[in-house]
């Protein structure tokens, strides 16, 4: 089933959480919305299953308005961040729930919910704790409970609220893994909701990346990665360098490097070029189209070695990330000037 969003726009009094926003989700798609805390994306994710209604704007479920349907006919299955199970029902019992509580013109016999939620315990692999009660269960298990829950009334669409947001890091990965695997096997369009841009980018075949109620950017993970499209999503994207210029005689200039120019650039514009610390290049000699920085602080984590410098001429803060066997063969310490050149960057006109 597909969903398309044309112009919601979702005000609580003066405030507007979703400002105008449209996207479509094709069918079998995995979608995520991503973005700080406020921007607006748990409001929309509401929006699409039925939880609010929008001020303005509809929403499209297949084809169809959807708009003004009850949250009950729109066959949408939705997990929330802190599973909501019922801590007085087995496992078996809590994935039964949606079907049990049906009407009894359309509740399934027992023997069809049993065979189903017996299927939906092997598909999250947890049919070895079918009679548990969600207190003997970890973090993750709760979780897949919960996914097999939402599945259990088979629903045409799956909404995710960050879902795994309550555990630590290893079970989030994990866990991340097995839905991605999951999705693949059983292609249910789904959308889910995080702030976690490695979460976004390791799951979704497409993603939103939201702001202040609106939409920022929209693509493929790889897409939006190498291609930002605003200073925001240079930022939110993780840590970048943003090295403060001007533009002169038709090109960018940052001290000692130059750029080409944005199209909308004017000369005498204010610009700024951002580079991520692994797109600098650094170097005990001088290369030229770089700047002399003294190192201030040596950090190693795993494979990389992150360092923090500090500009000879205006005193700028520069992160730069570079492979350990680099790092060896540089000898760097702390207090060492070296010469950082920017590989790679990218230049916004300031607002």
């Amino acid at each position: 089933m597909s969903i398309e969003v044309r112009g919601v726009t979702k005000a609580y009094g003066s405030f507007a959480a979703v400002n105008d926003v449209s996207f479509t989700v094709d069918g079998g798609e995995l979608f995520a919305l991503l973005g700080p805390s406020g921007s607006g994306k748990t409001t929309l994710l509401r929006v699409i299953a039925g939880l609010e209604t929008p001020d303005r704007g509809t929403v499209l479920l297949n084809g169809e308005d959807a708009t003004e349907t009850n949250v009950r006919d729109r066959g949408v299955g939705f997990v929330f961040q802190h599973y909501a199970l019922f801590r007085h029902l087995t496992v078996f019992e809590n994935i039964a729930f949606g079907l049990r509580v049906r009407p009894r013109p359309q509740r399934p016999p027992n023997a069809e919910i049993t065979r189903r939620v017996e299927e939906l315990l092997k598909l999250v692999q947890l049919d070895y704790l079918s009679d548990r009660y969600p207190a003997q269960l970890s973090g993750g298990q709760r979780q897949r409970v919960a996914l097999a829950r939402a599945l259990a009334v088979e629903p045409k669409v799956l909404l995710l609220d960050e879902p795994f947001g309550a555990l630590d890091a290893n079970v989030r990965r994990e866990l991340r893994r097995w839905l991605r695997r999951l999705h693949d096997e059983i292609r249910l369009t789904s959308v889910f909701v995080t702030h976690d841009q490695e979460e976004a980018f390791e799951l979704a075949d497409r993603v939103v990346i939201m702001n202040h109620g609106r939409i920022e950017q929209e693509g493929r993970p790889d897409d939006v990665l190498e291609h930002p499209a605003t200073p925001f999503i240079m930022n939110f994207l993780g840590h970048v360098n943003t090295f403060r210029g001007r533009v002169e005689d038709g090109k960018a200039h940052f001290g000692a490097f130059t750029a080409d120019v944005p199209a909308e650039a004017n000369g005498g514009s204010s610009v700024s070029a951002y580079a991520r610390p692994h797109e600098l290049d650094i170097s005990r000699n001088e290369t030229g189209g770089g700047l002399w920085a003294t190192v201030q602080q040596v950090n190693r984590t795993g494979s990389l070695v992150r360092l923090e410098l500090r500009a000879v001429t205006d005193d700028q803060p520069v992160q730069v990330e570079i492979a350990r066997e680099t790092f060896a063969e540089l000898g760097l310490t702390t207090g060492d000037r070296a010469y950082v050149t920017p590989r790679r960057f990218r230049v916004f006109v300031d607002e």
